[in-house]
């Protein structure tokens, strides 16, 4: 494969400027945090002037804006509103893969629920048993039609996401749902906290030291099985790849995965979910349903365009190829989903995906000498421009096929884009059964 290895897993990111002004900590901001802001602020602007992939910011006068962002500063009352405004700074560049990551709470936070945009509108898809939610009479189906007086559309979920679980974590949310009947109901739901240790010996010294390194170990093993590749065969006429996000196998382990369905007449991939990952994962699996090399597209740098080209593998599938989409599939995602459209490989179904197709680069930083806050950013240094002359940044990637779990199928815990996927196959799969397949994995740990 012709490019190198990158990160463009996608964080939802902009920041709503309303939010920078609710719900503000009472605590007062002293100069020592204010000067923290500051630094944070002045750091992450001048990588953005060095290695933002367009040297002329969208005719953006940077360096105005952030003086103008350090002037409003100055009037932050808290460390939370500092933080906002560093936040607002950089996402002001309205650019998916370029934010600011403020410095980690020592506790996480869940609300016991999972959300998504189906279509144009938001529903619950998962509860947490015995969560908060739950007991408030949280369900799948719900749609949730406000959540902390915002009320809720394709372009702010992702924002409140950002602000509400990154840069504002909030302790409660009062949302407003309509069940799949039609009736109206207003709840608060409470995050469950899980605090951290503020200081872990990781040494192996000790009974301590012991319990936090096994206790980080866990939480890897957790997260690998989490995100591990699922499978589901029917005979020799379908197999169901579910494939989580794009992280960095090999090209054996690639390969590994795909031969079990050589010999069948059709693989499903469904990266419904896939935040994107690794670029040369999505090379290899490119490589691997294709019979020819691809050109995935160009590669808009900083100082040169270069063309990213896949060399297709001596070890193919080459049987039919439909790819399952929805609106959280983003990044590497859906550059595989309209590669396969583009070159006539297959079908993509399901649901209007993301619209975050940029590449970037990760910057870890600190501020401080006693006490150390460490914080960092995403910055794009690259924008992809598909060989139809068009970047899928902000537009996304419409479905073949626009495939819709309704309110009652996931009420109901019914999955009609599998059926359909299962159907165009040949395959008589019923929506009910379809949703057993790939159940959700609650991390026990968060």
């Amino acid at each position: 494969m012709a490019f190198r290895k990158m990160f463009v897993c996608w964080v939802g990111i902009s920041v709503i400027s309303g939010c920078m002004l609710r719900s503000a900590s009472a605590q007062s901001l002293s100069n020592l945090d204010r000067g923290r802001a500051e630094q944070m602020l002045q750091s992450v602007a001048n990588d953005v002037n060095k290695h933002y992939y367009d040297p002329k910011i969208h005719g953006v006068d940077w360096n105005a804006r952030v003086a103008e962002y350090r002037k409003k500063l100055d009037s932050a009352s808290s460390l939370n509103m500092a933080l906002s405004v560093v936040a607002a700074a950089v996402d002001s560049l309205n650019d998916t893969h370029t934010f600011f990551l403020p410095p980690q709470r020592p506790y996480t936070h869940d609300f016991g629920w999972q959300i998504q945009m189906i279509g144009d509108r938001c529903f619950v898809t998962e509860v947490r048993p015995h969560s908060d939610a739950e007991s408030k009479g949280v369900k799948p189906g719900d749609q949730v039609l406000s959540i902390d007086g915002y009320d809720l559309n394709p372009d702010n979920l992702r924002k409140l996401k950002y602000v509400f679980d990154i840069l504002r974590p909030q302790p409660s949310l009062g949302v407003v749902l309509l069940d799949p009947m039609g009736r109206r109901q207003e709840v608060d739901i409470t995050a469950r906290i899980r605090q951290f240790k503020r200081v872990m010996d990781i040494s192996g010294e000790g009974s301590d030291g012991d319990s936090d390194i096994w206790q980080l170990i866990r939480e890897e093993e957790t997260e690998d099985h989490l995100l591990r590749v699922r499978t589901f065969r029917s005979g020799n006429e379908l197999m169901f790849l579910r494939l989580p996000e794009f992280s960095g196998f090999s090209n054996s382990e690639i390969w590994d995965m795909l031969k079990k369905s050589r010999d069948c007449k059709t693989l499903v991939i469904d990266l419904r979910g896939n935040p994107g990952g690794s670029v040369d994962t999505l090379g290899q699996i490119i490589g691997h349903v294709f019979d020819h090399d691809i050109k995935v597209g160009d590669r808009v740098e900083r100082k040169n365009t270069k063309p990213l080209v896949v060399k297709h593998s001596h070890d193919q599938f080459t049987g039919k190829l439909i790819v399952l989409v929805d609106n959280d599939s983003a990044s590497a995602s859906e550059l595989f989903a309209r590669v396969v459209q583009i070159e006539k490989r297959g079908i993509v179904l399901g649901d209007h995906t993301a619209g975050a197709v940029m590449e970037a680069k990760h910057y870890n930083y600190s501020v401080g000498a006693d006490t150390v806050l460490f914080y960092g950013a995403s910055i794009t240094d690259a924008n992809i421009v598909m060989t139809d002359g068009k970047s899928l940044e902000h537009v996304g990637v419409t479905p073949d096929e626009i495939v819709l779990p309704t309110a009652v199928d996931l009420e109901n815990g019914r999955d009609p884009v599998l059926a359909r996927a299962a159907a165009i196959a040949g395959v008589k799969l019923d929506p009910q059964e379809a949703g057993k397949m790939f159940p959700y994995e609650w991390n026990p740990d968060e």
